[in-house]
């Protein structure tokens, strides 16, 4: 099943936050995962798409069908809540079977396909069980798959793993994957985990403000950002201030950066944030020509295990310093540690560059 969301807008009474002139085309079969801050429209949008909301300007079509108006129970959506809101005195199956029981679906039918989606999520034997007894990651199973019993044509996620420890959620979202490309439901997956989101998605769409900045694969999201605000919040970055000369080479402090990604539309002496991710840094194998090469003094290492920042500055930066990564082995091997010194290349390829006057608000 597609989904259409066509110049849609809602505003809550008495409150700036809603959604301006969304517009949106979910493919069938494809996950797509909706970030965003606190107050920039995810769940807004997941309640319209369900029908918990109404009173929106716009089309909202499944399969091209206009279901703006159309009540929830006749939309052919499963929800799964962050709550997950399993009936705590129905045993795991019956919860399964709840909505297919209202369906008017016979006895023997809903308990075989209640089953059998018990068995494909991996909790066949745990079938006439409370729900109580299950752990976290298995009460979310069973919520996914009482979401799927209805066979429906859009599956709605919301926030399903924030609920659960750090190492329940990356075996879960696995898990969902999997099965979200086996039974091959169109996904809408809200979440503040953009980790979460970048490792399940087709693509990602990114709020702010009730409008959407940017969508596109995880890929394109994370490399080629559209708007200051995506490259600020996606993913780690680091911002230095520059005044654009031309040529894609701009001023920074003392040093000129080149900048071979930039589209060149910046008037020279125009403020420009330059925009870096960690890892876009090179330092080994580097010659005399070497481009946006600088020796910078190391100030502070963070170690996160294999993979460790080092925040680094140099006098030619006046004062603006560089969050970077290194593997654990290029810490030893390099010497890079609290006070010494380290010769770097930033990378002129992965280097974004963005308007000064187009930094996002808060």
């Amino acid at each position: 099943m597609s989904l259409l969301l066509d110049t849609v807008s809602y505003n809550y009474p008495g409150s700036t936050h809603g959604l301006h002139e969304v517009s949106l085309d979910v493919r069938t079969g494809e996950l797509v995962a909706v970030i965003g801050p606190s107050g920039s429209g995810k769940s807004t949008l997941l309640k319209l798409v369900s029908g918990l909301e109404t009173g929106h300007t716009g089309r909202i079509a499944l399969d091209g069908e206009d279901m703006s108006r159309t009540p929830v129970h006749r939309r052919h959506i499963g929800m799964v809540f962050q709550s997950y809101a399993l009936f705590p005195h129905l045993s795991v199956l019956g919860n399964v079977a709840y909505g297919l029981k209202l369906r008017k679906v016979g006895t023997a039918e809903r308990r075989q396909r209640a089953q059998a989606l018990l068995d494909t999520v991996g909790l066949g034997e745990y079938a006439q069980r409370a729900v109580a007894q299950l752990s976290g990651g298995q009460q979310q199973r069973v919520a996914l798959a009482r979401a799927l019993a209805t066979r429906p044509g859009l599956l709605l996620l919301d926030e399903p793993l924030s609920a659960l420890d750090a190492l329940e959620r990356i075996r879960l979202r696995g898990e969902i994957r999997r099965l979200q490309k086996q039974v091959g439901i169109t996904t809408i997956m809200v979440t503040h985990d953009q980790e979460e989101a970048l490792s399940m998605a087709d693509r990602i769409v990114v709020m702010n403000h009730g409008v959407i900045e940017q969508v596109g694969t995880p890929m394109e999201v994370y490399e080629q950002p559209a708007t200051p605000f995506v490259a600020d919040f996606v993913g780690k970055v680091n911002v230095l201030r520059s005044v654009a000369l031309g040529n894609h080479r701009f001023q920074v402090g003392d040093m000129e950066l080149q900048c071979d990604a930039c589209d060149g539309a910046f008037e020279p002496g125009e403020a420009v944030n330059l925009y870096l991710r960690p890892e876009d840094r090179a330092v080994e194998h580097l010659r005399e020509d070497t481009a946006n090469r600088l020796q910078a003094m190391v100030t502070k290492v963070e170690f996160l295990g294999g993979l460790c920042i080092a925040e680094v500055t140099a006098d030619a930066l006046h004062g603006q310093t560089l969050g970077l990564h290194f593997s654990l082995n290029q810490l030893h091997d390099l010497g890079i540690r609290e006070g010494h010194t380290v010769d770097i290349a930033l990378r002129a390829n992965r280097i974004r560059a963005f308007s000064a006057a187009r930094a996002p608000q808060p």
